[in-house]
């Protein structure tokens, strides 16, 4: 399938974000030089925010007018991130090219408020796959190939493409995994050779973790003085060390690193854990962090004064955003994810999900709410078959063995994006159980896949109905792989192989999708969006055999490619059910802070609407015993006569009630649904 250009919603999104976040340029713009360079590297352990590091910093030079670019290196040997597991490198980030990165490169875009290219990801994989590759073509002139000079000079070479592709004038560099790891070593080793050529273009920060052992209750700082030293083993030095603890650093311990990493104590920044990393570049601005940087940089105040005057991006309207996200606490909603990524041993990974927890939270501060997320292992309720309708009638106890208990209090649902089998029944049962009761539904990738499942076998009938993914031999297969897709399984090609990256869709007129892309940053457009472009990563899809009856049936495909032959956004109508909606693209990927996702937000719409009326009921509840209870209360003489069983089940206890937990013996009431 050709890629269709022209103007979309998205880059009208994009387009709009500029212009309501950046002051217009009056003059030609200044373009700094030399190209400065912002290496972050890792210290003592992995996952302590190195990536949040990196978008703040962007961030905050954005802010002073400085176009950046955001790189993310991934020593690992893949290629891409495309063939990891979720659950052992988290969710797979896709960009508009169709690469698929880092999770990282998500928070880059959503801190920078834009899109990111190819050319901003490098891993060992893409390098030793290109020196090996030129090496074959004899590009090295029949030289003998070692990692010292020419991995290490391919990889300062892709520093430098990157930053003229974006015409940057600083670049910001991840370089992943922690210092002492044998795979970043020819990165850092770039890194350093980079900076003999440029002494004044380069900087050097440390993100680094101290320690607090409960058994001392003291922070330690030798783990990071240890790293700062191995750093300094290989011919870099530290500039600043940004440092992650629980709690702020005092002054005694930043004097300590800053004397035994020999840098200046105003370089140790302090960064405690908080509650929102949209605050990390309001602390980091609080600490000068951008002005130390700039300093270290050798960049003259005369030229901060003019870039000054035209940012990129606007840090009072982040500050905004950040307050906002924070200031919704007394107003939630209680927001179910439903997926199979979570468990890790022990542990609850919600990393696999990122991108999905992150655009439920923006769209959160657009309607005024603020989510609490539930992550729900969908395998629960695999052991529930909700084809024989277990749901219908329950017990008025709980029961262990019924965990439909738990969506009863949702206001939303969403089933995002996967793979497999695993789960997937657990998955479609819960679907089922959403849109018979009426709960707002959002299905992402696979989830509109599931939802169209579960609409053939409950609605048209088809009990077979399944995807090719799972049962190829179904007699209904509602989802089949994309006639382009056979060929690469057959050949074991899966890497970078799916449907990916950025295509258009046409929305269909008078439609829930309609209406939601027809809004942009809260207000509605002059005219409905028929059009839109949004990121891909699939291999299969509706099968266009059994559209025809899915719509009769009451589906709506309410938008579709180009020329009408894949199905990119499924629903049912308002009239049906609030807000029961699935698309085959990744929408949560183009979700920024400062630009929510419109199909999130008018879910979190219905959401909002489901739990006002829940509110109502209850109040309405609430005044229909009142009365009761008076009543009960004054005449004596009736409580008397009440001698049955079941006489006694009409009264209520005024106990229970005043605590809004009306109860009666749970042999004798059952509860409908």
């Amino acid at each position: 399938m050709k890629r269709k250009s022209g103007k979309t919603i998205a880059q009208k999104r994009s387009q709009g974000t500029k212009a309501t976040l950046s002051s217009k340029l009056s003059k030609p713009r200044f373009s700094l030089l030399p190209h400065k360079y912002i290496f972050i590297i890792g210290g003592v352990m992995s996952g302590v925010g190195k990536g949040i590091a990196t978008s703040s910093i962007g961030t905050l030079l954005a802010a002073k007018g400085f176009k950046v670019n955001l790189v993310k290196v991934d020593p690992y040997l893949n290629v891409d991130a495309g063939t990891m597991n979720p659950t052992e490198h988290g969710e797979v980030f896709v960009l508009n090219s169709g690469l698929e990165t880092d999770q990282d490169m998500g928070n880059y875009e959503r801190f920078l408020n834009r899109d990111l290219t190819a050319d901003d990801y490098i891993t060992s994989g893409m390098v030793y796959k290109h020196v090996i590759e030129k090496e074959r073509a004899l590009g090295y002139g029949g030289k003998c190939v070692e990692a010292v000079p020419h991995i290490r000079d391919e990889i300062v070479r892709r520093f430098e493409h990157s930053a003229k592709v974006n015409k940057s004038d600083v670049s910001i560099i991840e370089i992943g995994g922690t210092v002492g790891d044998y795979q970043n070593i020819m990165f850092i080793e770039a890194a350093r050779a980079l900076k003999i050529r440029h002494p004044q273009d380069v900087a050097f920060i440390m993100v680094s973790y101290l320690p607090t052992p409960g058994t001392l209750g003291e922070m330690k700082t030798r783990p990071t003085q240890n790293a700062v030293h191995q750093l300094a083993s290989y011919g870099v030095t530290t500039d600043i060390v940004i440092a992650r603890a629980e709690v702020a650093l005092d002054d005694r311990r930043k004097e300590k690193i800053a004397t035994a990493c020999n840098i200046l104590p105003k370089r140790v920044i302090s960064a405690p854990d908080i509650k929102s990393i949209y605050d990390v570049p309001v602390n980091f601005e609080q600490d000068k962090l951008a002005d130390i940087i700039l300093d270290v940089l050798h960049v003259d105040k005369g030229t901060l004064k003019h870039l000054s005057a035209n940012p990129i991006l606007s840090m009072s309207e982040w500050k905004k955003m950040a307050r906002g996200i924070k200031n919704h606490e007394s107003k939630t909603l209680n927001i179910a994810i439903v997926g199979k990524y979570f468990n890790t041993g022990d542990f609850v990974l919600t990393d696999a999900y990122l991108s999905v927890l992150e655009a439920v939270k923006f769209s959160g501060y657009a309607v005024g709410m603020k989510p609490i997320i539930h992550t729900i292992n969908s395998r629960e309720f695999e052991k529930n078959d909700v084809g024989a309708k277990r749901y219908e009638v329950r017990k008025a106890s709980k029961s262990a063995d019924f965990p439909y208990e738990q969506l009863d209090g949702m206001d939303g649902i969403i089933v995002p994006g996967g793979f497999g089998e695993s789960g997937i029944e657990g998955k479609l049962n819960v679907i089922r159980y959403a849109r018979e009761k009426g709960i707002p539904y959002f299905g992402l990738c696979y989830g509109m896949q599931l939802m169209t499942i579960e609409y053939a076998r409950s609605v048209l009938g088809l009990k077979e109905a399944h995807t090719a993914e799972i049962d190829p031999q179904s007699p209904h297969l509602i989802i089949d792989i994309m006639p382009d897709q056979k060929k690469k399984i057959a050949e074991g090609n899966y890497g970078g192989s799916m449907r990916l990256g950025t295509y258009v869709a046409k929305l269909g007129k008078d439609t829930i999708a309609q209406e939601a892309y027809s809004y942009f940053a809260g207000k509605k457009l002059l005219k409905p969006t028929t059009t839109i472009k949004e990121r891909h990563r699939h291999r299969y899809e509706v099968n266009p055999k059994y559209i025809d009856r899915l719509e009769k049936a009451g589906l709506v495909f309410s938008g579709k490619s180009p020329d009408g032959t894949l199905m990119e956004i499924a629903e049912l109508p308002r009239t049906v059910h609030p807000f029961f909606l699935g698309t085959q693209f990744h929408p949560e990927l183009l979700a920024r802070p400062l630009m929510p996702h419109p199909l999130f937000t008018e879910f979190l719409k219905a959401a909002k609407g489901r739990r006002k009326r829940q509110e109502e009921r209850s109040r309405e509840n609430e005044a229909k015993i009142v009365p009761n209870m008076v009543s009960t209360t004054a005449s004596s003489q009736e409580k008397a006569k009440a001698t049955s069983k079941k006489e006694a089940l009409k009264f209520v206890p005024a106990e229970s009630t005043a605590q809004g937990n009306a109860t009666a013996p749970e042999s004798d009431i059952e509860i409908l649904f």
